[in-house]
């Protein structure tokens, strides 16, 4: 699943770095979702070239990070350069940090790449301290729908084709109603604070105005702002 990262390498970090989804969409809309990071412990979770982990060090934030793909991990290190811990890691897998260690968990378009996405929210709610909050974007399940066709309800591994300068790329992911999205958030032990479909920042229109126009008028992304409650969650008829 995160290979296609490794094929991309710097052409991905070239486009994410400026590009109309991730710079004047995702980007802002994450960091808004998460708040004032100053002074708190924030991991970044499946951090690609460290994009998100720059700004929030900019932010006054103590930054961890990890990916799965080794060219991204070394492409944040190099844009890092050695002011924050960034790690190799599995999202979807056993994380390698201690329980509680983290005020903030932000997952940046990556929770679709997870094989198993209630293994990811059990570690974000378990390396959170109780009361943290995890801030995770993905693609909109509805537009997901849109293009792929088939039952909105499906749970199905798709590909894109992703068109760089290297060349075409194929990219895998997980396609997965909004309803199955959220119950590996609550089974896991969040609570939903918040479902954000973002609106594109005004610097797109000034850049991508197509795109910005497009996103005023339809959804491409989905935002939770999930946060670890003190106490267990009763179940239902507890």
């Amino acid at each position: 699943m995160w290979s296609a990262y490794d094929a991309m390498g710097h052409d991905y970090q070239q486009h994410a770095a400026d590009s109309a989804y991730n710079a004047h969409y995702d980007r802002p809309a994450v960091l808004g979702a998460l708040g004032s990071v100053r002074g708190r412990r924030v991991l970044d979770a499946a951090c690609g070239p460290g994009l998100y982990a720059q700004e929030l060090l900019a932010r006054g934030a103590e930054v961890t990070a990890f990916d799965a793909s080794p060219v991204m991990a070394d492409l944040a290190r190099t844009r890092i350069a050695g002011r924050a811990q960034i790690d190799h890691a599995v999202l979807g897998e056993p994380l390698p940090y201690a329980d509680g260690a983290f005020d903030l968990v932000v997952c940046a378009l990556a929770i679709h790449y997870a094989v198993d996405r209630a293994v990811a929210f059990a570690e974000f709610c378990r390396v959170l301290r109780p009361g943290g909050a995890l801030v995770v974007s993905t693609q909109h399940p509805v537009m997901d729908w849109l293009r792929k066709g088939g039952s909105y309800f499906d749970v199905k591994l798709e590909t894109d084709i992703w068109h760089t300068q290297s060349g075409d790329q194929p990219v895998r992911f997980w396609r997965e109603p909004l309803s199955v999205l959220c119950a590996h958030a609550t089974d896991a032990g969040f609570l939903i604070e918040k479902v954000i479909e973002p609106l594109p920042a005004g610097t797109m229109r000034e850049r991508y105005l197509e795109d910005y126009e497009k996103l005023t008028r339809e959804p491409g992304f989905l935002i939770l702002r999930l946060v670890k409650t003190r106490k267990p969650i009763p179940t239902p008829g507890s």
